[in-house]
């Protein structure tokens, strides 16, 4: 089995995108929510699979320079598609609503998914450096404030 560049550039496409979405994943799974490594994981890279085929998969069917091939059509499908994997992550619990995070990582985990399968690598590893910065930041924040307000709390109970 012989395999050309072109082949091998879209599997590194697939697997940069594999790698990106594991490791927002990662960061998922070590906070304990719904979607975790092997969703974004395999999130991340449908989105880049769907990329490819998108933009290279038909090429063959163009027989005449009269047919266009339009590759945002199947990239837009992807953004609206996950939106219901994402919806379904976000619940209504006793007038509190959770998920939102989780469904925001799916969503943006397909995009990186998308810009790795456009070939955009620079692009998909900052903007996944970006997520996990984002993601490690908020609970920084949220630990500082709980401390703060736990130290006021002990403070009144003296």
């Amino acid at each position: 089995m012989n395999i050309d560049s072109e082949t091998l550039e879209y599997m590194l496409r697939i697997f940069v995108a594999a790698l990106m979405g594991g490791a927002i994943g990662l960061e998922r799974d070590y906070r304990d929510k719904a979607a975790g490594f092997r969703t974004l994981f395999l999130v991340s890279m449908g989105s880049a699979l769907f990329m490819v085929l998108s933009a290279h998969g038909f090429a063959d069917g163009l027989v005449s320079p009269e047919h266009r091939l339009d590759v945002s059509r199947i990239a837009a499908q992807v953004v609206s598609g996950i939106g219901f994997i994402g919806a379904g992550a976000i619940m209504l619990q006793k007038n509190t609503v959770r998920g939102l995070t989780t469904a925001a990582s799916i969503w943006v985990t397909a995009a990186i998914g998308l810009a790795c399968g456009a070939g955009m690598y620079l692009l998909a590893v900052s903007s996944t450096l970006l997520v996990l910065l984002g993601l490690e930041a908020f609970n920084f924040i949220l630990r500082k404030l709980d401390r703060r307000r736990d130290a006021k709390r002990n403070k009144t109970d003296e």
